[in-house]
């Protein structure tokens, strides 16, 4: 340990007494291992983001029911347009599952929103059933939510967006008052805590009302989307698998017949998209990596001007009775220190480069620690590696005639 320690006080003086020519050896660790930095915490922030986005809809443990899934081919899409539609129907059918605790049934459009003077188009406009409440994501933050009469008879109530009713009442206090909703009025009984936005959108624009008087506006041969959550964690996929049996019941489906429905969990979501865009972020730290390499040949030939600059000192060393792992230690310290010491000031870089985007883009930023080992230990292994060749021509070198060059 403490020759190492010596090793590197050595090497610290050597980047010292010649910082440009340090600084232009490391530049390129530093570029990739700040671009490593950066591109890793981009992508943890993203992926952060896509998870709390799938899974914000109704929990971690709901899945979902729809007419059309997610389809691979221009055939699977075709087939998936002539499922009927799903209905309340269905919803009460999966209700009498045993492993079922809830089903909300969910349909959305778009429209204007009104209070006075203000107004705010492409709303979304989501109406629920009145298991609305019990979800584990619903939060108001201000007021309350419909109850379960005022679902049941349809009343013309509404939980706005926290967005939405920034931008139409500003300093008013919304609970109480009036907003029209595509021209029909409804009572605003509270506001949704923010939830933020994604990529830049906003999930807090929208206005939640009953489904009865959303079909009474709306119509009712739109297709439902049906939220289920099982009795307990531990039965997702069992309340999944009595979902289906209960719809191809319900809908006289024969045993060869495949399903004219989807249904959908967080994690068959979350799972698609890690498909789809692991490959991606691979190649792109595949390619960011590059640098490392072109970084470490840089500092091995540096090191091997080091070697011929400093020949005299190591025959002086070697005639003095330093060995030839002696010599060979102290140059791949050398490397070693160099090159980790561009890993460090690369990953402070990164750092900044991921906090700035995140501040001046709609992508987040995460830092892991993971990242940051991995930066740092990638660096010191490309010292090693690079400084091996340096470290062994040096401690191959004659002491006689290293002492005789000039």
């Amino acid at each position: 340990m403490h020759q190492f320690l010596e090793s590197a006080g050595i090497a610290l003086s050597a980047i010292w007494a010649n910082k440009l020519r340090s600084l232009l050896t490391v530049l390129g660790n530093i570029v990739a291992v700040t671009s490593i930095i950066a591109v890793v915490s981009l992508v943890q922030g993203l992926n952060s983001s896509v998870k709390d986005a799938i899974q914000s809809g109704a929990g971690a443990d709901a899945f979902t029911v729809t007419r059309v899934g997610l389809t691979r081919t221009d055939d699977d899409l075709l087939r998936s347009q002539s499922n009927p539609r799903v209905s309340l129907d269905d919803a009460a059918a999966i209700r009498r599952s045993p492993s079922v605790a809830l089903v909300m049934a969910q349909g959305g459009t778009s429209a204007q929103v009104k209070f006075r003077e203000q107004s705010q188009d492409s709303v979304s406009i989501q109406g629920v059933t009145k298991e609305y409440v019990n979800l584990p994501t619903t939060n108001v933050e201000r007021g309350r939510v419909p109850t379960s009469t005022e679902f049941d008879a349809g009343r013309h109530v509404t939980v706005l967006g926290w967005d939405t009713a920034d931008r139409l009442f500003g300093d008013i206090d919304p609970v109480g008052k009036i907003v029209t909703i595509n021209g029909i009025r409804f009572e605003v009984l509270g506001i949704a805590a923010r939830k933020g936005s994604i990529f830049g959108v906003s999930q807090d624009e929208f206005a939640v009302i009953p489904l009865d008087a959303f079909q009474r506006m709306f119509g009712t041969r739109q297709s439902l989307q049906l939220t289920v959550r099982p009795r307990d964690p531990s039965l997702v996929q069992t309340a999944m698998d009595e979902t289906t049996v209960a719809l191809r019941v319900e809908r006289r489906l024969r045993p060869k017949q495949p399903d004219n429905f989807a249904v959908m969990s967080s994690d068959t979501l979350l799972d698609i998209y890690n498909s789809a865009t692991q490959g991606i972020f691979a190649v792109l730290i595949g390619v960011v990596s590059l640098s490392l390499v072109v970084g470490g040949i840089v500092i091995m030939n540096i090191m091997l001007m080091v070697v011929t600059e400093r020949t005299r000192e190591i025959g002086l060393r070697k005639s003095l009775g330093a060995r030839r792992r002696d010599i060979m230690w102290q140059i791949l310290t050398e490397s070693i220190t160099l090159s980790t010491f561009g890993g460090l000031t690369g990953t402070v870089f990164g750092f900044l480069v991921a906090w700035g985007i995140s501040k001046v883009s709609p992508l987040p930023a995460i830092v892991e620690p993971w990242s940051v080992m991995l930066g740092i230990s990638m660096t010191a292994f490309v010292g090693l590696f690079f400084g091996l060749y340096p470290a062994m021509q040096a401690a191959a070198l004659d002491p006689i005639e290293a002492l005789r060059r000039e």
